[in-house]
């Protein structure tokens, strides 16, 4: 006995959304399983051709509309480590700074202040092998 498409986007829309706690996809899988889900309430009204085409669409919509909430919310997140300087960095140069018990250099994240010797940082961000840091005294 065959499966009815509705079944079939429905069985695949919830794979997808449990995959996505096993395999962490960063929502992806996530998405294209509530795309999978959508298709199927309307599976029974259109051809299935159109059905993948609007999975499609509408998998590429939300994924992409995940990710630009991602981003915004990963900006506003100050989920920082403690460092502290051993040199000045100065404005929109770098310096160094102990970080985990190692030597790293740093710049700071805001490019016209200058962070002195032996001050508190925190860590919010790495570009490679340099760290951009904020000085606690613009945090309070």
């Amino acid at each position: 006995m065959p499966m009815s498409p509705t079944l079939i986007w429905l069985l695949a829309g919830t794979g997808l959304c449990l995959a996505e706690l096993v395999l962490p996809t960063a929502f992806v899988a996530f998405m294209l399983g509530i795309s999978a889900l959508l298709v199927a309430a309307v599976a029974s009204f259109i051809p299935f051709n159109l059905q993948v085409l609007l999975w499609m669409v509408l998998s590429l919509i939300l994924v992409l509309a995940s990710r630009r909430l991602v981003r915004q919310r990963a900006a506003f997140k100050l989920d920082a480590t403690e460092a502290e300087t051993l040199t000045e960095i100065p404005a929109g140069k770098t310096g160094r700074v102990l970080y985990e018990g190692n030597s790293w250099l740093a710049r700071c994240d805001d490019q016209h202040q200058t962070i002195a010797p032996q001050e508190k940082v925190y860590v919010v961000s790495r570009q490679g092998t340099m760290l951009i840091v904020v000085p606690e005294s613009s945090l309070q």
